[in-house]
């Protein structure tokens, strides 16, 4: 199961470039030092509704989905003609994807992740897709893994549990939702460093390195 932005997409710079841009506009300054300590591990419902809290912000629902229409359409103008696919994604995706059933389960809002999967052809390799707003909670609560979980149980012909499931994250949150979940966690070096992804499985340097055999093994340790 794989998250997407930091694992799968090399989004995360524009992510913050967007939310950046959204905010200058409701004269709010986002560091990029404080995007990657705070609030990289929210949806964007999230960063927006936390941000109101903290920077004394009165956004009702209504302005929160506003902000959040806003960042997406600056989104898609700053991924426009371009792969944003981190080196060898496509293809580790594709290797995992002919040995086992594989999900995303991602904060994301699923028009980003569709868009991008469709415009590399890799849609058809995914079993499954938890995006934000699928769930109740978001990460780092359990709720994304465990309803891909649930998604590829009911799609397989096996009974399948979380302990049976494979968390690829970059993140702590990702981490820690994926653990709280029961699934065994490999984290990609990709947006941190490893140093600050503790108490994984697997850590490897970037998808392109992701061993399929290696993580049959970490599933029935």
């Amino acid at each position: 199961m794989f998250d997407f932005d930091g694992v799968i997409a090399n989004s995360e710079p524009l992510h913050f470039d967007a939310f950046r841009g959204v905010l200058a506009d409701e004269q709010v300054r986002l560091s990029e030092r404080d995007y990657y300590d705070r609030y990289l591990g929210f949806d964007d419902f999230g960063v927006f509704r936390t941000l109101a809290i903290e920077r004394g912000r009165s956004w009702d629902e209504d302005k929160i989905v506003s902000l959040v229409a806003r960042k997406f359409a600056r989104m898609e103008a700053l991924e426009r003609d371009r792969s944003i696919l981190f080196p060898g994604a496509a293809d580790a995706i594709r290797r995992a994807a002919a040995e086992v059933p594989i999900a995303i389960a991602s904060g994301a809002l699923r028009p980003e992740i569709l868009r991008v999967l469709e415009r590399e052809h890799l849609l058809d390799a995914f079993t499954a897709i938890v995006a934000a707003g699928d769930t109740p909670e978001s990460k780092p609560a359990p709720d994304p893994y465990l309803k891909a979980v649930a998604l590829l149980a009911a799609a397989g012909a096996a009974p399948l549990s979380a302990s049976d499931c494979v968390a690829i994250e970059d993140s702590r949150w990702g981490l820690e939702s994926a653990r709280a979940a029961g699934l065994r966690t490999v984290a990609v070096a990709q947006t941190y460093d490893a140093r600050e992804l503790p108490d994984v499985d697997l850590v490897i340097p970037t998808l392109a390195a992701l061993d399929v055999s290696a993580l049959r093994r970490l599933a029935t340790f």
